[in-house]
């Protein structure tokens, strides 16, 4: 295995028309804001993606993995929430787990990302799991976050994602 990264992969540094692929499959979007300006829809600020509606916004500057995690917010939540989704995907812990484990696999289909640059991306940024580490998070303690997935249709045993979002899937 190569060396930890030193800094986060972002958006203008990622393959972005494979990012664009991963995403359209569930409906996503993406729409770049001028450097210079605020991400509208983000739920933390400065380069963080913004979700509104089924539009990922975000900067040259914005994270691939808070790219991925605004995108499975939005492939986790109910219709409900989903068709008022303004900024704040809500949720309750068990979906935020599920988010984070979603996030996780789709990275494997991006090739400069993969979910061992994804695990190091999201410890560096501050993911805190009681593990220690993302990646002992989801080889050691993630059960139920997969669990939960499959169970609401979102990937199938094998954790393949199924490509659609949560009460849409067959």
């Amino acid at each position: 295995m190569s060396a930890q990264p030193t800094e986060i992969l972002v958006y203008d540094a990622c393959d972005e028309s494979a990012l664009s692929t991963v995403l359209d499959r569930f409906g996503l979007c993406i729409e770049v804001v001028e450097e210079s300006n605020p991400i509208p829809g983000s739920f933390w600020g400065e380069e963080e993606a913004g979700l509104i509606a089924n539009r990922l916004l975000v900067r040259a500057d914005t994270p691939v993995h808070s790219i991925l995690h605004e995108a499975g917010h939005f492939i986790c939540m109910d219709k409900r929430r989903r068709e008022g989704l303004l900024t704040n995907a809500g949720g309750d812990y068990d979906e935020e787990n599920a988010v984070c484990y979603l996030q996780i696999i789709l990275a494997g289909y991006l090739p400069d990302m993969g979910s061992l640059r994804m695990f190091a991306d999201m410890d560096l940024w501050g993911y805190s799991f009681r593990l220690g580490s993302a990646l002992a998070w989801f080889e050691k303690d993630a059960d139920d976050a997969r669990s939960w997935l499959i169970r609401n249709g979102i990937v199938d045993e094998n954790c393949r994602p199924v490509n659609c979002v949560r009460t849409v899937c067959p």
